[in-house]
């Protein structure tokens, strides 16, 4: 008995020693949570490319933030309704497609935040924060700052829930069913951004799409149901984030690349182990549709 206690040591025993540890550990599962209810819709409405440009677009907004004194968390949100707006603004005044939009806003936002990080050696630690988070850093605030975040995104998804759904599937459904798809389109993209941006101080703007996108994914391979996807995306989001901090610790390696690097990790794994599934379901199709007709 001792024998395995001692074994299971290293699983448990970084977090009881370490409050540093702990809060990261808390920080990362509401981010985990947060990203997974968010998640599951960028996913099933294949937003993962807005997710990215948001992710990114935020950069310039936290830059300029920095440099006069404001809190990043202003910037960044600022930044985020620049990048809303502009793709909004370029697909409806300009005969270009949203994926051509956003990917020019997207460049063009990123590399305004190089431009502006690039003037000052003082932003030499922040940039490196504002890229990949400062997870070991949680205090209190954080994560009283991020319960707020899981509460607004939480609020949107329930009041949304059937709109968001049968967008998902079609947005001729959505419109049928008497919903404004612009309206939840924007609310959706609204409820990415407040994801995106409450997030970006822990795991940082260049790893919060791992997140967002990498559990949700592995869930849409396990389930069928967008509840159960979404609660399979918190579960594989919340797991990731105690792998990746114990990978860290024991190999003093980036905590949140570890997390996200975990996600995707485990994303992979599942991929491969749900193959033979998907191919019995490819077999029997033809068989389900002569039943059908």
């Amino acid at each position: 008995m001792t024998t395995s206690l001692a074994l299971l040591n290293p699983l448990w025993e970084p977090f009881s020693r370490n409050e540093f540890l702990r809060n990261a550990l808390l920080g990362s599962t509401l981010v985990a949570i947060i990203c997974a209810i968010a998640g599951t819709y960028v996913v099933l409405r294949g937003l993962s490319f807005i997710g990215d440009a948001l992710a990114h677009g935020v950069i310039p907004g936290i830059a300029i933030a920095l440099l006069f004194g404001v809190p990043g968390v202003v910037g960044a949100a600022l930044g985020a309704l620049v990048m809303m707006g502009g793709v909004s603004l370029v697909t409806s005044r300009v005969r270009l497609s949203s994926d051509t939009a956003i990917g020019l806003l997207f460049v063009g936002m990123l590399s305004l935040g190089v431009i502006i990080t690039s003037r000052s050696t003082s932003f030499v630690g922040d940039i490196t924060r504002i890229l990949f988070g400062e997870l070991l850093g949680v205090s209190s605030t954080d994560l009283a700052w991020q319960v707020v975040v899981l509460a607004v995104v939480a609020a949107i998804a329930v009041v949304a829930h059937r709109p968001f759904v049968l967008m998902s599937l079609d947005d001729g459904l959505a419109r049928t069913s008497g919903f404004s798809v612009r309206f939840f389109h924007s609310l959706m993209l609204t409820m990415v951004a407040v994801a995106v941006v409450g997030s970006f101080q822990l795991v940082g703007t260049l790893l919060v799409l791992g997140l967002l996108i990498a559990p949700a994914a592995t869930g849409a391979l396990l389930t069928r149901r967008v509840s159960t996807m979404m609660l399979t995306a918190a579960g594989f989001g919340v797991l990731s984030s105690y792998l990746g901090l114990l990978t860290s610790y024991h190999f003093d390696v980036a905590a949140g690349a570890s997390i996200v690097f975990t996600s995707v990790y485990l994303f992979v794994l599942v991929a491969i182990l749900t193959i033979p599934r998907r191919l019995r379901g490819h077999r029997e199709l033809p068989h389900q549709h002569e039943h059908t007709h």
